[in-house]
């Protein structure tokens, strides 16, 4: 899925840079999602597009880095709401879960659908204080790994 979305969105215009896996070999997608989120973050690209098996974790870990605001899309309906309520800069697929055609609708919405201030600001900037506020203190995650 990602090969045919990088091709696609190449196609259409885009500039596309792949911090992805080049096999079907597994590979650790809290490490990919990382790369991403932080080249978001760091606004060396405006937006970042992660594919996974089912696009939660991937979501779960653009989260945590500052500024991002990472949705996990399944329908198009999703996708314009991350994009116009939640000012999302991150979108998250899961392959194992949509085929590449809804995908590509996805991506295709996602990227069409502007931000709607207005209303959808206010909570914005609520999500980005609580960002901020617990941004500065230690992760206290007590976890049996």
């Amino acid at each position: 899925m990602k090969e045919a979305l990088s091709v696609w969105l190449r196609e259409a215009g885009w500039q596309v840079v792949d911090c992805g896996t080049d096999s079907e070999e597994s590979v650790d997608y809290p490490d990919l999602a990382l790369e991403v989120a932080q080249r978001v973050s760091r606004g060396v690209c405006r937006w970042g597009i992660v594919v996974d098996g089912a696009g939660i974790g991937s979501a779960i870990v653009a989260n945590k880095v500052p500024g991002v605001r990472a949705a996990l899309c399944y329908d198009l309906s999703s996708a314009r709401n991350s994009r116009e309520h939640n000012h999302a800069n991150v979108l998250t697929l899961g392959a194992g879960l949509i085929g590449t055609g809804l995908a590509r609708q996805i991506v295709e919405t996602w990227l069409a659908t502007p931000w709607g201030p207005d209303r959808h600001a206010r909570r914005v900037e609520k999500i980005a204080s609580i960002e901020r506020r617990f941004s500065a203190q230690p992760s206290t995650c007590s976890c049996q790994h």
